[in-house]
């Protein structure tokens, strides 16, 4: 997302991680688009069954100018089909695509800047509801199938009724809520703070909710802009703490124990940059990052990693996912936030690019499908 031109470039630059004051231009571009020519995509595939057969790239597009868009890739021949979404509904998605996630064969689409969640079917992608009433949303995290959370930029994290397709109440903050992962019946949430104010202000932590009686139970102190949150194979989580859009304070890695609710390592990232889209492997045992470059850190390191596994090499990365099935690395490249981007298949094991794609204006987020989170035995 992005807003104003400087500001805009800056935090596109670092996207969500960061998430600093700005997101909401975050997601965006850095400046004032130029308007060109985009060539006719590739009519969406034939058989609506191939929805379920392939994977989702979510291009963000330039912030107020409604170009957000969904890019489908299908496994077996491996082609990308853009503008899935206007093709098929025949109206644009909306401003700025943040996420998605996929439950019950239905497409749950985050857009931002439009302040709705876009509700697909995944046999032919056509919109079941559009939902309206967000504070500028960010993600969307499934209870169970038939409750969600969104987080929300400028205030409240909604509870989504999946059945109904409505909001029935908010969790209130007053507060930027980011990312969340769950754990028995709690739901983790990263807060940043109040978005009005500059980083030196805001009292960044982790809220837990008890996902019962939808209610703030605790909190953890974090660093700086928690802008991602994982869980490892011995449930201990993770948070990425970016430090600050403006670099007020080092950025770290947390390791987090859920049951004791506190921090138990925190480890300082060296450098200048403004880190972000902390991932895990399926296995669990394998997180990996974007700082500059894509790094990748066993869970059972004493230290964090000193070279990336996969340098920036002339790519600005942008986005990061780890495939739930089989761990490769996924990454995007917003290349000027201008033009079309492109997306990448990385192997774990070396870093040796696999497969690549072009995307929609400004790639930044994946899809695979419907996700199980690892949760201790309540």
């Amino acid at each position: 997302m992005g807003s104003e031109t400087s500001v805009s470039r800056f935090i596109g630059k670092f996207s969500v991680l960061f998430f600093g004051v700005f997101i909401i231009l975050i997601s965006s571009c850095s400046k004032e688009p130029v308007r060109q020519t985009i060539p006719d995509p590739v009519p969406p595939p034939d058989d609506s069954a191939t929805y379920a057969n392939g994977f989702f790239i979510i291009n963000e597009g330039n912030f107020n100018w409604g170009n957000a868009s969904i890019t489908f890739v299908e496994n077996d021949t491996g082609i990308a089909y853009q503008q899935i979404f206007q093709q098929v509904n025949h109206r644009p998605l909306g401003d700025v695509a943040q996420s998605m996630k996929v439950m019950n064969d239905r497409g749950y689409i985050v857009v931002n800047n439009s302040n709705r969640v876009e509700v697909v079917d995944l046999g032919q992608f056509k919109t079941i509801k559009s939902i309206g009433g967000f504070n500028s949303p960010r993600y969307l995290e499934f209870i169970d199938s038939t409750k969600a959370y969104v987080t929300n930029l400028y205030k409240d994290i909604c509870v989504l009724d999946l059945t109904t397709l409505t909001i029935t109440k908010t969790i209130v903050t007053p507060e930027w809520t980011e990312g969340m992962i769950s754990y028995s019946h709690y739901m983790f949430v990263t807060c940043i703070g109040r978005f009005s104010e500059p980083c030196s202000k805001r009292k960044a932590k982790l809220f837990i909710i008890d996902t019962r009686v939808d209610e703030i139970v605790d909190s953890i102190q974090t660093s700086t802009e928690p802008v991602g949150i994982v869980i490892d194979k011995k449930l201990k989580m993770w948070v990425l703490c970016s430090g600050g859009w403006d670099q007020y304070e080092h950025p770290f890695l947390l390791r987090i124990n859920p049951d004791l609710r506190q921090v138990e390592k925190a480890f300082t990232i060296p450098g200048t940059g403004v880190p972000s889209r902390l991932n895990i492997n399926p296995s669990g045992d394998t997180l990996y990052y974007l700082n500059g470059g894509i790094f990748q850190m066993a869970v059972s390191d004493a230290d964090l990693p000193s070279q990336p596994l996969i340098p920036a090499g002339g790519h600005l990365f942008y986005g990061l996912a780890i495939h739930p099935g089989n761990g490769s690395i996924f990454a995007t490249d917003a290349i000027d936030y201008v033009q079309d981007g492109m997306a990448f298949q990385f192997s774990s094991s070396n870093g040796a690019l696999l497969r690549s794609w072009a995307t929609g204006r400004i790639p930044s987020f994946f899809c695979f499908g419907e996700v199980r989170y690892r949760k201790s035995i309540e």
